[in-house]
């Protein structure tokens, strides 16, 4: 992986999410790829009995690269997406050792499904949650349409699928989302305490455990992953979408005409 190193601390594996080029960690191409291995290869893990998963620089992840959107407005394209995103989201589900997001700032789009998706969610007063696809007129694929409702419920989870709002630190300690939310300094320490205390629960049943809550979360996907995907798919390639990257990159309020 280019884009994502692995340490290994006893029974922890640390995994951390840099792009040399952004200290947001954007998702790019390359990093869409590093994901889907990393996720690949935690699912054979034999030595680690928990992951921490974290960003370098200001963000663990800001969503989607604007630059890679350019590339992504074919069919050979989107079609390479759509599966690639698929077998991200359901080869973190079947990672069987526990995974500790270790929230370093923003966490938006791709980045927040995975920061949900995760077993356990330390974050820095600085974090936030976001998927503000719909900003750049894409449905809210990734996984979003399937965990935000699991956790906040329908009606939350549509205000902030539809508008984008985030879900500050503060809020997500509040609905039980996030473990604990600490200075930025401290954060690392904290997320090696809670993730030492996952490595040391006895492992069958810790695993075992994860294994039978990521059941409920799999039926979710099953009933709206595919199709919100679906969906996304022409947005990416609408003009809608166009113009909402244009707006962002020209900072003016977008236009949208439905098509």
């Amino acid at each position: 992986m280019e884009l994502i190193s692995i340490e290994r601390q006893g029974h922890l594996l640390i995994a951390r999410i840099d792009r040399p080029d952004s200290a947001l960690n954007p998702v790019n191409a390359a990093l869409h790829h590093d994901l889907g291995q990393l996720f690949r290869e935690l699912k054979t893990e034999s030595s680690a009995r928990a992951v921490i998963l974290t960003g370098v620089g200001t963000a663990f992840s800001a969503g989607g690269d604007f630059d890679w959107f350019a590339e992504l407005r074919t069919v050979e394209a989107v079609h390479h997406l759509r599966r690639e995103a698929k077998q991200i989201i359901w080869d973190l589900l079947d990672v069987e050792i526990p995974i500790l997001c270790a929230m370093n700032g923003p966490a938006v789009g791709l980045g927040a499904s995975i920061a949900l998706l995760s077993d356990m969610i330390i974050m820095s007063e600085t974090a936030m949650i976001a998927d503000p696809h719909v900003t750049v007129g894409l449905v809210a694929g990734d996984g979003g349409a399937a965990i935000w409702p699991l956790l906040l419920g329908p009606l939350a989870a549509k205000r902030h699928l539809m508008l984008g709002d985030p879900l500050s630190a503060a809020d997500a300690l509040r609905w039980g989302i996030a473990t604990e939310v600490c200075a930025p300094e401290d954060l690392f320490e904290r997320s090696l305490h809670w993730g030492r205390r996952l490595a040391t629960g006895a492992p069958l049943a810790v695993q075992g455990t994860k294994a039978a809550v990521n059941q409920q979360i799999k039926q979710a996907l099953l009933t709206s992953f595919d199709l919100s995907t679906a969906l996304e798919i022409p947005c990416l390639l609408s003009e809608d979408h166009v113009e909402a990257v244009d707006a962002f990159r020209t900072r003016r309020t977008p236009e949208f005409h439905a098509r």
